[in-house]
C-alpha cells in the first residue's frame, strides 16, 4: 500500500529533520561563539537535557541559528501535515468511516499549523504582554494538538490491531502506546508546576526545570515519529 510506505519513509524524516536542528543550534550558541555577532546571545557550559541551562527557543532565535531553525520547522511543519494526510488514508482504507478520522486530521494539521506560527514570531521582539502570551498558548497549542492526535492514531491503530497484523510490528505499537501515555502524564503533572509564577518554589529553581522538561518532552514527541519508521513492516 502506497499510503503505509509514504508514512514509513516522510516519518523518519519528522524525527531527524527537528532533531538535528535543535541540536545544531545548541552546538552553534556552546561552542562556536565566534559565529555571533551580539555575544549576549552565547551560551556557556550546559547540557540543557539534564541542567537546563537554556530553552530550545534561547539557542534558536539568536542569528545565525534561526538560519537553521526556522527552515527546518517549516519543513517539519509541511511533513507533519503530508505525514496526517497518509495516515487518514491508512484508516480510510481498512475502515472507511472510522470515527476517529476526522479528529486525527484535524488535531495533527493543527498541531503543524502552530508550529508554523510559532517558528515565525521566534526571535521577533515586543516589549507586550498580550504578545508574550500569544507565543505561549502557540507553543502549548502545539503540545497539546500534537498529542492529541498521536492519542488518536494510536487508540485507531489498535482498534484495528488485527487487519494491521500483517502490515505492523506489534512490539512497536505497544511501545507508542507507553511512549503517548507517557507523554500525557508527564504534560498532566507539569501544567500545573509550569504555570506557576516566578521562577523559585520554595528555592527550587523552576526556570531550570522548565528548560529541561522542555529539552526532553521534545525528545519524547518526535520519538513518536520514529517508532512510526519502526513499526510499518516494509512493502515486499
Amino acid at each position: 500500500m502506497k499510503s503505509i510506505d509514504k508514512t514509513r519513509s516522510i516519518s523518519i524524516w519528522i524525527f531527524i529533520v527537528p532533531f538535528v536542528a535543535v541540536n545544531v543550534c545548541l552546538l552553534l550558541v556552546t561552542q562556536f561563539h565566534s559565529l555571533f555577532p551580539n555575544q549576549e546571545d552565547i551560551i556557556h557550559n550546559t547540557f540543557p537535557y539534564f541542567d537546563g541551562g537554556a530553552s530550545i527557543s534561547r539557542t534558536a532565535r539568536p542569528y545565525p541559528s534561526w538560519l537553521i531553525f526556522k527552515p527546518a520547522m517549516f519543513l517539519t511543519s509541511y511533513l507533519l501535515i503530508k505525514y496526517w494526510l497518509f495516515n487518514k488514508d491508512i484508516i480510510e482504507f481498512f475502515k472507511s468511516d472510522h470515527k476517529n478520522t476526522k479528529k486525527i486530521v484535524f488535531f495533527g494539521i493543527a498541531s503543524a499549523i502552530a508550529l508554523t506560527i510559532h517558528s515565525i514570531f521566534l526571535g521577533i521582539k515586543f516589549d507586550n504582554d498580550f504578545y508574550k502570551l500569544f507565543r505561549r498558548v502557540v507553543m502549548l497549542s502545539f503540545i497539546v494538538f500534537e498529542i492529541v492526535a498521536q492519542a488518536y492514531l494510536v487508540v485507531t491503530f489498535v482498534s484495528m490491531k488485527e487487519k494491521l497484523k500483517n502490515y505492523i510490528n506489534p512490539t512497536i505499537l505497544n511501545l507508542k502506546i507507553i511512549l503517548v501515555s507517557f507523554l500525557i502524564f508527564v504534560a498532566l503533572i507539569s501544567i500545573p508546576i509550569i504555570s506557576l509564577p516566578g521562577d523559585d518554589f520554595f528555592g527550587f529553581q523552576l526556570k531550570f526545570f522548565k528548560h529541561a522538561l522542555e529539552w526532553d518532552y521534545f525528545i519524547g514527541v518526535i520519538t513518536f515519529y520514529l517508532l512510526t519508521f519502526l513499526m510499518w513492516k516494509k512493502s515486499n
